[in-house]
This record gives structure tokens, sequence and C-alpha cells, in this order.
């Protein structure tokens, strides 16, 4: 089964973790330890093009994991077992459907 859900909400995360960029170093006078860096162009372009990885709001999106696999239905109790990690929070809805690509579980 294909298993589609919102992921967990991180708040407002900077560039390293958001976007697995590379720090500075961290001592011996540097001062650039957590920034993103370089952002946009000098004189000829002058402006930041579309699409920068720059700090922002983190997680809260919509993610489909695939081709999982069904353990056991328990009509009795509304529940489904499911093998492996699904997205979302506890208690969270999730859209369960039937898998669309081939697994090789």
């Amino acid at each position: 089964i294909d298993v589609t859900g919102v992921s967990k909400g991180k708040g407002f995360q900077g560039a390293i973790k958001r976007h697995n960029q590379a720090r500075g170093p961290m001592g011996h006078g540097s001062h650039f330890h957590r920034s993103p860096g370089s952002v946009g162009m000098a004189s000829d372009a002058s402006k930041v093009f579309k699409g920068q990885k720059m700090p922002g709001r983190m997680g809260g999106n919509t993610v489909t994991v695939q081709n999982l696999e069904v353990v056991q239905v328990d009509t009795e109790n509304n529940v489904i077992l499911v093998k492996g990690n699904v997205p979302g929070s506890k208690k969270s809805l999730l859209e369960i459907t039937t898998s669309i690509k081939k697994g090789n579980k």
C-alpha cells in the first residue's frame, strides 16, 4: 500500500538543518558559523534568483511513503497494522491507497 499524510512540522529552521548545507569553521577566529553564505550576484544580475535555499519553515508537507506491507486488519477496532513508518504525528489522518509502483519487498 501507499500511505499519504502531512509530515510533522519543525518550525522555523536555518539553512543547515533545512537543506543539509555545510557550516563554516566554529573556531580559530572565524565569523562564519551557521549562516548560509553567499546568496546572490554582485552587479551583473544584482538580484537573488528564485529557489535559493534559505532559512524558513520546515516540515508540514504532504509526504507519500510507498510500498508498505499490511500486516493485519482488525475490523472490530477499525485498525490497520502497517509494517514501516508513516508520515505525520500521532492521531493524524492518513490516506491509504493501493501501491502504484511495484515494490521489491
